[in-house]
């Protein structure tokens, strides 16, 4: 129970609230405008559902919820979504008003919850929960249930276990650990766009599609079919994350454009059930484009978003023939997304941020359409898990200046050697290796420990300085900065070894 003093600085109105959780809230209660919340604020700088209350482990705690115009915390504002220890004294302003902690008892709710508080960060704020973006905390859930969204796409909920509650940033991803391993031995993982809304924390979703061999030649999708042939309800993973900067609480925006295709629409989702959740105001578009109506995820669920709230335009385009599937009747928009047709569904696209998702090809040719109507590309952002269209030389090079002073006049490090070889100067450990081998794999070969999250140059959780020597990427290396490259910094799980190249691990 949190006894609290709430003042209404506008009318100087004084009265006591005392917050307990509803049976089956999981010690969780709602604060805002809206009439269904725990703690009802009518003011017009509230928001319908402003802030929410957790009860964990004896302790409590504070998180806004993506409001409008934010709150503070012993007059400091806070982050949004973002989880806040408060003790007795402390004084929460939202809006108009101020509720001053005055009493704490959560003892009765701390036998039900399991939750590993491993520290704080700065100020009040908690790190009890799986949460902040680039640490690669690494937690196990257990699937509670599999929901099929078309022919071959399912979603796979998951809640944490121990129990725990999900904080991440809509438009997010994890990487799953399957226990499945490659030809090496090594454990498989793959990362998955989350996407259900950080304001329905108690699960996690993810939304796969079933891979298909493109050609004989080339097998079928390993860990998305594995998902969808082996996973069952009551199974345990391993998950990673959250990661990533694609998501809409780093890039606010008061009007949207949503592009998605095909599986791309999954942080979309997240996205835009989480502005829902919250009863936001923001305008949004959202387009996506699919191969048949057969083909179109979380197609319910969208439209009924788009028929509850009228800030919400949705537009599906279909880019298969008609022929292809004769017995559906659509009205609707087909074709690739074009000039002409990106016009007819948002008119004023030039003023809204964009997200877009999708396979590598679509996000290039949505890229350059948006780029040749000169939109302002610092409001563009994008994200993708699928394959590059085709391979990148991007070469990182970096040498010590002692390394550099001594070799003055010599051929290049990678080329003093023809077998590539990684040297790990700290733990005095030479590896030779194959070309085809990253940084990462080779690490873990030698026992050397290291951070990782993605396996996929996104993440940037494995960065480590490349002390001398070459390597190569055959992906953008997303996960790196221009700081972080003029640094010498490396991603390890996907940077090649060109030569000889030392880390100092």
């Amino acid at each position: 129970m949190l006894k609290t003093k709430v003042i209404n600085t506008h009318t100087n109105h004084v009265y006591t609230a005392e917050l307990a959780p509803r049976p089956g809230q999981q010690s969780e209660c709602l604060i805002g405008r809206h009439p269904n919340c725990d703690l009802i604020l009518d003011g017009p700088a509230v928001s319908r559902v402003h802030g929410r209350i957790l009860f964990e482990l004896g302790q409590c705690f504070f998180a806004d919820l993506g409001s409008t115009d934010g709150s503070r915390l012993n007059n400091e504002e806070i982050q949004v979504n973002r989880i806040y220890k408060i003790s007795p004294d402390d004084v929460i302003r939202m809006g108009e008003f101020a509720l001053i902690v005055e009493e704490l008892d959560v003892e009765k709710f701390s036998a039900s919850q399991s939750i590993n508080q491993s520290g704080s960060q700065s100020g009040n704020q908690s790190n009890h929960n799986w949460s902040t973006a680039g640490t690669a905390q690494e937690i196990m859930v257990r699937c509670v249930q599999i929901i099929q969204e078309t022919h071959d796409v399912k979603t796979f909920r998951f809640v944490a276990e121990p129990e725990r509650l999900f904080h991440f940033k809509p438009g997010q991803f994890v990487t799953l650990k399957l226990p499945i391993t490659n030809p090496k031995g090594q454990p498989i993982r793959r990362s998955y766009s989350i996407s259900s809304s950080p304001a329905r924390p108690n699960t996690l979703d993810i939304t796969v599609k079933r891979v298909s061999a493109t050609s004989p030649d080339l097998p079928s999708g390993l860990v998305s079919n594995w998902l969808h042939d082996q996973l069952e309800i009551g199974m345990t993973l391993s998950l990673q994350g959250p990661h990533g900067d694609f998501n809409c609480i780093d890039h606010p925006a008061d009007k949207l454009l949503l592009i998605s295709a095909g599986s791309g629409i999954t942080p979309m989702m997240s996205i835009a059930q989480w502005l829902s959740d919250l009863a936001d105001n923001t305008d949004i578009t959202f387009i996506h484009a699919a191969r048949t109506p057969l083909d179109i995820i979380f197609r319910q669920r969208l439209e009924l978003l788009a028929a509850q709230h009228p800030h919400f335009q949705l537009a599906f385009t279909l880019t298969q023939k008609s022929s292809a599937a004769p017995t559906l009747p659509w009205s609707g928009y087909r074709g690739r997304l074009n000039p002409a047709l990106l016009s007819a569904i948002c008119p004023d696209f030039m003023a809204r941020t964009a997200f877009v998702c999708g396979p590598a090809g679509f996000m290039t040719s949505t890229r350059d359409l948006l780029a040749a109507a000169s939109f302002p590309m610092e409001n563009y952002f994008e994200e993708s898990f699928g394959p590059p269209p085709s391979q990148l030389a991007s070469i990182s090079i970096k040498q010590s200046p002692a390394e550099s002073s001594a070799l003055a006049g010599s051929p290049p490090l990678s080329t003093l050697t023809t077998t590539p070889t990684v040297e790990f100067s700290t733990s005095g450990k030479t590896i030779p290796c194959d070309a085809t081998e990253t940084l990462l794999d080779i690490a873990e070969q030698a026992g050397i420990a290291l951070a990782s999250g993605c396996r996929m140059g996104s993440c940037g959780a494995c960065k480590q300085t490349l002390t001398a020597g070459e390597v190569r990427y055959d992906i953008e290396p997303r996960g790196l900065n221009e700081c972080d490259r003029a640094q010498g910094h490396v991603l390890t799980c996907i940077a090649k070894p060109v030569g000889k190249v030392v880390l100092a691990l």
